[in-house]
């Protein structure tokens, strides 16, 4: 065993950890085991100690996230509260942690005078996540931003790289094998300060006038088809308030399903294959999915 290995973790370890309380929807079976590192190097050495085929799954806070009512097998790593950091490293260049929320990378860059990433206001996500599917809103794109990545290989070796090292289109993003997103280095321009503030202000608004926000969803649930919404093909198939089970349609954006406080997992699952095929049926089109399914059915 090297050096690295024979650290004593720091971190918490939980068995049989119930998934429901980790993701935005409030659904999802148990994970094997859930690690919540006590920081980078700490979570090094839990990388170095596990088996090589260990199958592994990084989480932030859970949104854009459905994970099977049986749950899932390996190991979760928890990064909401370890990969916090958030700092000015440059001219015009923040660094943001894989754990830090996007809505504070927003406010955080309008402070220092900086503009161009007050779309992330409107994401209810993490850094790491953002960076995984590219996340965007409000005409906003994470990777437009990115001019370096850090990642932590599955054996625990950290890494620094550049965008080119990926392959990034809409909603999805390639890139090497086993790596994991550690922190984003952003380029923003400086710009007017108040303006920016105010639009994340009238962003947020126009969120909340628009989303069914505070309910529990995993946000937009259907990637938009080139040249449309998914929202108004879901909307122009008479779907809004469509349930089964315990998850619906939402009666306010028809792109976002809520979980009414019953919901498995299975449910949310059948209404998105239900909505799919409804709108394939009316439009010959096929919706994708945003979100991500993941673990295995009971």
């Amino acid at each position: 065993m090297s050096a690295v290995q024979s650290k004593a973790l720091r971190g918490v370890l939980k068995q049989q950890e119930p998934m429901d309380k980790h993701t935005s929807w409030r659904v999802g079976g148990p994970a094997d085991r859930y690690y919540e590192p006590a920081d980078v190097e700490d979570l090094q050495n839990f990388l170095a100690q596990l088996p090589a085929d260990e199958p592994l799954m990084w989480l932030g806070l859970g949104s854009n996230l459905l994970v099977r009512d049986g749950g899932i097998r390996g190991t979760v790593i928890a990064t909401s509260g370890l990969l916090n950091e958030l700092s000015l490293v440059g001219e015009n260049r923040v660094r943001a942690e894989a754990g830090v929320a996007c809505a504070k990378v927003a406010r955080f860059c309008v402070r220092q005078g900086l503009v161009g990433a007050e779309f992330l206001a409107g994401i209810p996500g993490t850094i790491g996540g953002a960076l995984t599917m590219n996340a965007g809103a409000f005409g906003g794109e994470t990777w437009a931003h990115v001019v370096a990545v850090e990642t932590l290989s599955k054996d625990g070796k950290l890494r620094r790289r550049k965008p080119q090292a990926f392959d990034v289109t809409y909603r999805h993003v390639n890139g090497p094998e086993n790596e994991f997103f550690v922190a984003a280095h952003l380029h923003l321009q400086t710009g007017d300060a108040e303006a920016a503030s105010a639009r994340i202000k009238a962003l947020l608004e126009q969120r909340a006038a628009t989303q069914p926000v505070g309910k529990p969803s995993c946000g937009s649930v259907f990637r938009n088809p080139e040249g449309d919404y998914a929202a108004r093909l879901i909307e122009a198939c008479g779907l809004k308030g469509l349930c089964i089970g315990g998850a619906c349609v939402s009666e306010k954006h028809a792109n976002f399903i809520l979980n009414s406080g019953h919901a498995t997992a299975a449910d949310i699952e059948a209404l998105m294959q239900t909505v799919a095929e409804r709108v394939e049926d009316k439009f010959a089109l096929r919706l994708v999915t945003e979100v991500h399914i993941v673990g295995e059915a009971k």
